[in-house]
């Protein structure tokens, strides 16, 4: 099994890797989803993947805030608010699309990795896979990954 590592790049206009998500793509505060652009796409990209999980989170698997797939190989971004109009799976929360960073109060910093992954095929997969499900299809179809680190605390 191969790292996938490449040149693919994942970023925000909202903030830089490793820093503080700002509140309104929070839940406590707008709950809406950040900017996302990538660039240095993989030759032969068909189909990307988002994820935004929280290993912080005090339970075994993390927590997924986010799972969006169905987003054709030439696309390079997903602006703020955006997803909606890709195929999204199910978040931790039990929803559709976007719930941001909700850490439980006093619990330190949590870190919300941003997973972009560039897929050689198309899924044609129902809306409404969890993480693990779609983590599942795409074993062994990802050409390069890229992720994006921002942080969050109540």
């Amino acid at each position: 099994m191969g790292l996938n590592l490449g040149d693919l790049q994942l970023t925000s206009s909202a903030f830089e890797d490793g820093d503080q998500i700002p509140t309104e793509h929070a839940g406590d505060g707008e709950d809406v989803s950040p900017p996302l652009e990538w660039r240095e796409v993989p030759e032969g990209t068909r189909e990307f993947a988002l994820v935004c999980h929280d290993p912080d989170a005090p339970l075994v698997r993390g927590f997924t805030h986010w799972v969006v797939y169905g987003i054709p190989g030439d696309v390079t971004g997903i602006p703020r608010g955006g997803g909606g109009q890709y195929t999204e799976g199910q978040n931790d929360f039990g929803n559709r699309g976007y719930n941001g960073p909700a850490p439980p109060e006093e619990h330190g910093t949590h870190r919300y990795y941003f997973h972009l992954f560039a897929l050689d095929a198309e899924l044609g997969a129902a809306a409404g896979l969890t993480r693990l499900e779609l983590l599942e299809r795409i074993e062994g179809r990802v050409l390069e990954q890229a992720r994006l680190v921002g942080t969050y605390e109540l």
